[in-house]
């Protein structure tokens, strides 16, 4: 199946790759929003209350997307295209991956929100810039991936942007922030796995379909964990509401929808280099609605991680030593 994805990827011509890069950016700008909704989260509700409002909320969102979706085939001329497209089968191993990808999703979200409340916004994200290199490795050495010279070099000079950012921070580390640090490139690593996976699957199943089940799953192993160790398992506040549905609307719907769906079109290893812009954007974010300064570093890092994403972005970079033939 990897080989089938790296020749459908070849094969994409770099004008049909526009669209799903801007959704990918878009995304990307979604879920970086998301560490500030878990924090005044967790203000009011437990690391387990605000993942589970996260997932149980999502579950409705996604649901209701997937109705609209398959009500607006049957309306639409799409019944006709799809009824003369060959149907989709799905394997035991399809099926067991989905499910995989639903439970290492949902570790490394947990970890990721447990890490929020245990160190700072700054670090938290900077550690998070191991997932590219997670990404690359995994796909590496368990998916038998290649990457050219120009990816690697890009994605070392995306590393770079994200340790250039960092520096301040790396500079005032903080014992009593050890558990949070040491927890994030745990996470990083499961996000990593997540993405691996996803790229596997994506070519199976919608978007909207993996959404779906990764809330559903992750709800379902969710709730016995509020219900015996919680108290409060709904927000009190209207802000409370509010930062939970935010983080559905804006880092769920918006945010991974697009990134489930660019997946497709793109690689792993690339998606996760754009996860290294997260931070920026926060900054970035921060300066446009709390008039924060912005210094010199932080356009350096900036400037690099763009580089990076420019040198990793050729189609190319996946050698194509193994591709499967016509017949295969």
């Amino acid at each position: 199946m990897q080989e089938n994805l790296e020749l459908e990827q070849l094969q994409i011509p770099a004008k049909d790759k526009v669209i799903p890069l801007i959704m990918l950016l878009v995304g990307t700008c979604a879920i970086a929003t998301t560490g500030l909704f878990i924090r005044i989260s967790v203000h009011e509700m437990s690391v387990n209350a605000t993942m589970f409002n996260r997932l149980w909320i999502g579950c409705l969102a996604f649901t209701s997307l997937n109705v609209l979706q398959t009500l607006r085939s049957k309306n639409s001329d799409q019944a006709s295209i799809q009824a003369s497209e060959p149907e989709t089968s799905y394997q035991v191993v399809d099926i067991a991956l989905l499910g995989i990808v639903a439970i290492v999703y949902f570790a490394g979200r947990f970890l990721w929100t447990f890490s929020l409340s245990e160190t700072t916004m700054a670090n938290a994200m900077i550690l998070n810039g191991l997932i590219p290199f997670f990404t690359t490795v995994g796909g590496w050495l368990f998916f038998k991936q290649r990457f050219g010279i120009k990816f690697l070099i890009g994605l070392a000079v995306a590393i770079l942007g994200s340790v250039t950012l960092g520096i301040d921070d790396l500079q005032k580390v903080n014992a009593d922030l050890i558990t949070g640090d040491v927890v994030v490139p745990l996470s990083s690593l499961l996000f990593a796995a997540y993405l691996l996976i996803l790229e596997k699957i994506r070519a199976k199943f919608s978007s909207l379909k993996i959404l779906l089940w990764r809330c559903l799953i992750g709800t379902a192993l969710m709730l016995p964990i509020v219900l015996w160790f919680e108290g409060d398992i709904f927000p009190t506040t209207q802000l409370g509401w509010m930062a939970v549905i935010s983080m559905v609307t804006i880092g769920e719907v918006i945010g991974h929808g697009l990134v489930v769906y660019s997946i497709k079109y793109v690689s792993s290893s690339f998606v996760a280099i754009t996860t290294l812009l997260e931070p920026i954007i926060v900054i970035i974010l921060a300066w446009i609605f709390f008039a924060e300064r912005l210094d010199s570093l932080t356009w350096v890092a900036l400037v690099l991680m763009l580089l990076g994403m420019f040198l990793a972005n050729d189609a190319t970079e996946l050698v194509p030593e193994k591709l499967p033939s016509a017949n295969e």
